[in-house]
C-alpha cells in the first residue's frame, strides 16, 4: 500500500486543525468575559480576538488552497516519511498517556528510555540509566530547588515523594 498525502489535504487539514483551535479559544474566552468592565477589558477579551484571528486565518488558508488546488498536488508525505513521523508522535502520545496514569517523572524516565533505545540505538542499560537520571534531576530542579510541583503518580506516592 503506498501511502500518499497531497499537499492540498495537508493545507487543508492543518487550517481545519488551526480553525478548530481558534474556535475552542473563543468559546472558552466567553466564559470569562469579553466586554469592558469596571477595571477595564474583561478578561477573555485578548484571547477571544486572537483566536477569531485564528479562526479567519485559518478560513483564509482553506480559501487560498481550494483556489489555487490545481498546485498543491504534488506529494507532501510519503509512506516512509510519515512512518518516521509517527515513529516521533506515537511515543509522545504514550508519554502524555503514562503521565495521566503514573505521574510526570516515571513517564519521563519511560520515554527517555524508550526513545533513546529505539530511535538512538543505544544499550538498554544506558537508555534506562539516562531516563532515570533525566526523571531525578528534573524532580531536583523543579520540585525541590524552584518548588514547582508537577503531577506524581502512584510511584512517588509510595516512595512518600507526594
Amino acid at each position: 500500500m503506498n501511502v500518499m498525502i497531497s499537499r492540498y489535504t495537508a493545507e487543508i487539514g492543518t487550517a481545519t486543525l488551526t480553525a478548530g483551535l481558534g474556535l475552542a479559544a473563543v468559546i472558552g474566552a466567553l466564559e470569562f468575559g469579553i466586554g469592558w468592565g469596571d477595571a477595564g477589558p474583561e478578561s477573555g477579551t485578548f484571547p477571544f480576538y486572537m483566536g477569531l484571528l485564528v479562526v479567519a486565518a485559518s478560513i483564509g488558508t482553506m480559501v487560498q488552497a481550494t483556489v489555487g488546488r490545481k498546485g498543491l498536488q504534488s506529494v507532501f508525505l510519503h509512506r516512509e516519511e510519515a512512518m518516521r513521523v509517527a515513529s516521533f508522535f506515537l511515543p509522545m502520545v504514550a508519554f502524555v498517556a503514562v503521565s495521566l496514569l503514573l505521574g510526570l517523572y516515571v513517564a519521563t524516565a519511560l520515554y527517555l528510555a524508550f526513545v533513546m533505545w529505539a530511535q538512538g540505538k543505544y544499550r538498554p542499560v544506558v537508555s534506562i540509566a539516562s531516563g532515570v537520571a533525566a526523571a531525578v534531576i528534573f524532580y531536583v530542579l523543579l520540585e525541590v530547588a524552584f518548588q514547582v510541583p508537577l503531577l506524581k503518580g502512584p510511584l512517588e506516592a509510595a516512595l512518600g515523594i507526594y
